[in-house]
């Protein structure tokens, strides 16, 4: 089971990722959040394999919460989002952790499903591995 949480204020972006990941992952499982203040505490009773994160959110920041995150959960991937693809953003999304950037403005349905694909089968990778040597 992959879990995925999208943190995203735009509502029609966040509609549009969702109805991505539900068509081309029908068994994937994703909660949303809204706000800063509702994310870490989303985490704590999710625990998502995936975040996608914007980075301009009310009540905070993606930069700041993915810092927090990544060091509360090291093995959650966080993807960060922007509508404002500047050098410097991706240089801190890197420095607070996240494994990648997309910015909204440019990122396409085939980006996102390939993303998503290779980290699925990163998730479930291990669990075949010990399945078959049982």
């Amino acid at each position: 089971m992959f879990k995925t949480l999208l943190v995203e204020d735009h509502e029609a972006f966040r509609q549009s990722l969702r109805e991505i990941l539900q068509v081309q992952f029908p068994s994937i499982i994703i909660e949303e959040a809204t706000e800063a203040g509702t994310v870490m505490e989303k985490v704590r009773q999710f625990i998502p394999d995936l975040i996608f994160m914007d980075i301009r959110l009310p009540g905070g920041n993606g930069l700041d919460l993915t810092r927090r995150l990544k060091e509360a959960y090291p093995r959650i991937t966080v993807i960060l989002l922007t509508s404002y693809d500047f050098l410097e953003y991706r240089q801190a999304a890197a420095q607070y952790g996240a494994e990648g950037f997309l910015s909204k403005g440019s990122v396409t349905r085939e980006t996102i499903v390939a993303l998503v694909k290779s980290l699925w089968n990163q998730a479930i990778s291990p669990k075949k591995e010990g399945a078959d040597a049982l």
